[in-house]
């Protein structure tokens, strides 16, 4: 067992771990059995117990938002032994840390102050500003935003990028006698999309160079082009489509919305609770920086 602990890509042995017992008691004070959505401790899975002591499910969510993002490259079915083995790891120098009365100390007592702190922050940020935004809020935003677009036409086109006007012609050539394009784009293009058999996929006007577009304006879909030159050399271009373009769908930007959203929403509690405190900068480095910040505006008031 100890063997699994030191392979551990988990194992921490910074001093914070010989207070977990007591932070558990502070986190609990603090609230932020409310901050993991699985339910209240009390109701809780036992996963494990060592010397009496119980861990459960609610301590595993709490340690998955702790230090999760360490487990980005363990393989997903790994994850929740590595953290289990962490909790197991945390619970026995708590265990040793107590035995040696190191919990007692100064040093201990202002580092529980700080994860008291922090314990609180958390519980704050989660209830009051992350679950305020809800997905019917980002869908009211969503639809705001979509009512300011604008339909415009797109379109979708392949192309077969060449270095000379009679090599445009060639291609034009073989295409008449019955080539296909994406295969022929795929060997003879110079262009970056040659191995997408030339595709560049829907794009609106502005978003290629005016020679290349003004071709396509009277060509009908399905149509090839004449060469075409540009800075870029000389093209053949296959009109694949034409549409009118959509908005994205809620389900494909919710998240991406809701995360700006709590991010603007934080912003506004903060700068609220800021003006509403009394804060007084005791470092004069750090105090003339901040000004000095606020001066070019990269600091909230």
């Amino acid at each position: 067992m100890l063997e699994a602990f030191e392979c551990s890509p988990l194992r921490k042995t910074s001093q914070k771990d010989g207070y977990v017992k007591v932070l558990k008691t502070l986190i609990a004070a603090a609230g932020m059995a409310m901050i993991v959505s699985t339910g209240a401790l009390a109701g809780s899975k036992v996963l494990a117990t060592i010397n009496g002591e119980e861990i459960t499910e609610q301590d595993l969510e709490f340690a998955r938002s702790e230090i999760g993002e360490q487990l980005a490259n363990v393989p997903v079915k790994n994850r929740r032994r590595e953290l289990l083995l962490f909790l197991i790891e945390n619970q026995l120098l708590a265990d040793a840390s107590e035995k040696e009365k190191l919990d007692g100390g100064a040093v201990s007592k202002e580092l529980m102050k700080y994860y008291r702190r922090r314990a609180l922050h958390d519980a704050y940020y989660q209830q009051k500003i992350r679950d305020a935004v809800s997905d019917d809020a980002a869908m009211e935003l969503y639809k705001k935003e979509v009512a300011k677009i604008k339909p415009r036409q797109e379109m979708r086109a392949r192309h077969i990028l060449v270095k000379t006007e009679e090599d445009a012609h060639e291609i034009i050539e073989r295409l008449g006698r019955g080539s296909d394009f994406a295969e022929l784009a795929q060997e003879k293009s110079t262009g970056p999309s040659g191995s997408q058999g030339g595709d560049l996929g829907y794009f609106a006007k502005g978003q290629m160079v005016p020679e290349f577009e003004k071709a396509l304006e009277s060509m009908k879909k399905g149509e090839i082009s004449e060469p075409v030159q540009t800075k870029f050399g000389w093209h053949v271009i296959k009109l694949e489509d034409k549409r009118q373009s959509k908005a994205p769908p809620f389900a494909e930007v919710k998240d991406r919305l809701k995360t700006n959203m709590i991010r603007e929403k934080a912003a506004q509690v903060l700068l609220a609770l800021r003006q509403a405190a009394k804060i007084d900068i005791l470092d004069e480095d750090v105090k003339k920086a901040i000004e000095e910040a606020r001066k070019t505006g990269s600091f909230a008031q």
